[in-house]
């Protein structure tokens, strides 16, 4: 037996999941002899998903099952239930909608036993279903192997939220009881972590994927993560980024509690605001009241040290009880960030928010290089049967474009589920100083490109060499965002619908040839009598 066999437990956890809780035992048993054992917790299923687990158990004798005679609620019940159960040295957490791709438990255990590390933690990669496309998940910590001594020489590993892409020495967790909430608590891998840093461990980070995590929009039940239309998870949101502060702080960790409060303004605070003009007036009104009275207990330097699209949105719900340009916040609040014209100033100058907002100073704008300042561009795009424009206006932005002298743009048009390329091409800015803009133009032909949905992504160069990369804002008006059937040489009839996504970026969709428009008026027709 070679030294590192029978390492390792992986704890499964599922609730009415026998479509996929399959998938994840076997993909942590295929991981090979480093596995001593995989302990499926089931949380009371009634889809059969015991039984199902119980046949696989019955011929696999790593395999061992646990019914929970009640449902939890939550995931860290049955999480804690599979460490309780544990007897290998080492133990990770596998979700039953999840997978762990080959070689994952053997780079976690590796760097774990070569550096001495009670935590290694690895890529977790976010899979789009059905497309199948890849986003990896905070990758910049993951860049190369190597061996953080103590939390606090890598502060970014509060931004890393995920207790699935890690394996934990099973000593080191029950030595400083570290366990996960109980019962019904959203967000629970918040607090798991937070309790793991608090502790102060050797971390081994390690470049290759570790996790699947499988990203289902279409499901019946949504996960934690992407049902966030009830104020309910927002709630429970805050509730679990406070408990975290409280654990770090309480463990005389300030650096790490600080850091996160510039998680929550720049990730959370961010993805929520983003989203606001999709809700109910009720839902803003109540989501606005929290979150004022949760900022009210920052500090000004948790303000200050957070990234400043954040910052920003931070202190415009600070400045007013009620709702506040919704539209303005969502393109702040947007990656990379926008900031939409007026651009207000102060009376000796300086930029503000608004006339009406004057105390949300804006004074780091001044400051910042261009290649990370929120430059707004318009982007329209003008679908015609013989020559469709895309048609880019960049503003002005408190003097700092001028300084920076935009030359040149690079527009690109990918399809968002396989990442194909409809169109690349640069372009040269026209300066308009009476109107303090630049514009370009793009001839497109869409019917080459291919059914799909294609995302528009812009690259600025200045004249020093610089670049930035954004998103164009979706220009509305004028029917520039109606859908239009073209007649095509290529289709017969394209079908195109210029939109704006949920943070404002211009996006289109494509639906080529008589059976792209049939199926397009399908699902309409299923949305009208669903």
């Amino acid at each position: 037996m070679a030294l590192q066999d029978a390492q390792v437990t992986v704890v499964v956890i599922g609730y009415d999941d026998a479509a996929h809780v399959a998938d994840a035992v076997r993909s942590a048993l295929a991981q090979g002899p480093a596995v001593g054992e995989v302990i499926a917790v089931d949380d009371c299923s009634t889809d059969g998903s015991v039984e199902l687990l119980e046949r696989l158990a019955a011929g696999e004798p790593r395999l061992k099952v646990i019914r929970r005679p009640t449902n939890s609620g939550g995931c860290g019940t049955p999480r804690n239930d599979g460490l309780n159960a544990a007897t290998s040295p080492y133990v990770m957490f596998l979700d039953s909608d999840d997978v762990l791709p080959l070689g994952a438990v053997d780079a976690l255990l590796a760097a774990a036993v070569r550096y001495d590390a009670p935590v290694a933690a690895g890529l977790a990669l976010r899979k789009e279903l059905p497309s199948g496309r890849e986003t990896p998940w905070r990758h910049e910590l993951y860049a190369r192997r190597t061996l953080v001594a103590h939390p606090t020489r890598r502060m970014h590993l509060v931004h890393d939220t995920l207790c699935v892409n890690k394996l934990y020495r099973t000593d080191f967790l029950r030595g400083h009881g570290i366990r996960f909430p109980e019962g019904r608590f959203p967000y629970e891998d918040f607090v798991f972590l937070a309790r793991v840093l608090a502790a102060g461990p050797r971390i081994a980070l390690v470049p290759e994927p570790v996790y699947i995590w499988h990203v289902r929009r279409s499901a019946a039940r949504l996960s934690i993560s992407l049902d966030r239309s009830n104020i309910a998870n927002w709630r429970d949101r805050i509730h679990a980024d406070q408990l975290s502060y409280d654990i770090l702080l309480g463990a005389g960790e300030k650096s790490l509690a600080r850091a996160t409060r510039a998680r929550f303004l720049d990730r959370s605070l961010r993805m929520y605001a983003r989203e606001l003009d999709l809700r109910s007036a009720e839902y803003r009104r109540e989501w606005w009241t929290l979150t004022r009275a949760y900022l009210s207990s920052f500090d000004e330097s948790d303000l200050t040290s957070a990234p400043g699209p954040g910052r920003i949105v931070a202190r415009v719900v600070l400045a007013t009880e009620e709702p506040h340009d919704l539209g303005r916040l969502k393109e702040i609040a947007a990656r990379p960030a926008r900031l939409n014209p007026p651009y207000a100033r102060a009376d000796d100058g300086s930029p503000i928010w608004s006339a009406d907002l004057p105390q949300v100073e804006l004074d780091h704008l001044l400051v910042r290089p261009a290649r990370l300042l929120p430059i707004a561009v318009d982007a329209e795009l003008r679908p015609r049967a013989r020559r469709t424009v895309l048609r880019l206006r960049l503003h002005e932005l408190y003097g700092r474009m001028a300084e920076a002298g935009p030359e040149a743009v690079e527009a690109e048009f990918t399809e968002r589920d396989d990442g194909r390329v409809g169109f690349t091409g640069t372009a040269s800015l026209t300066a308009h100083p009476d109107s303090d803009t630049w514009s370009a133009e793009f001839p497109l032909d869409l019917a080459a490109w291919g059914g799909g949905t294609w995302d528009l992504r812009l690259r600025l160069r200045f004249k020093d060499g610089t670049y930035r990369v954004i998103t164009g804002h979706a220009v509305a008006g004028a029917g520039l965002l109606s859908r239009r059937a073209l007649p095509s040489l290529r289709h017969a009839v394209l079908l195109v619908q210029p939109y704006a996504t949920h943070s404002g970026a211009l996006a289109v969709r494509l639906a080529p040839g008589l059976s792209g428009v049939t199926d397009v008026l399908r699902r309409r027709l299923k949305r009208v009598f669903r």
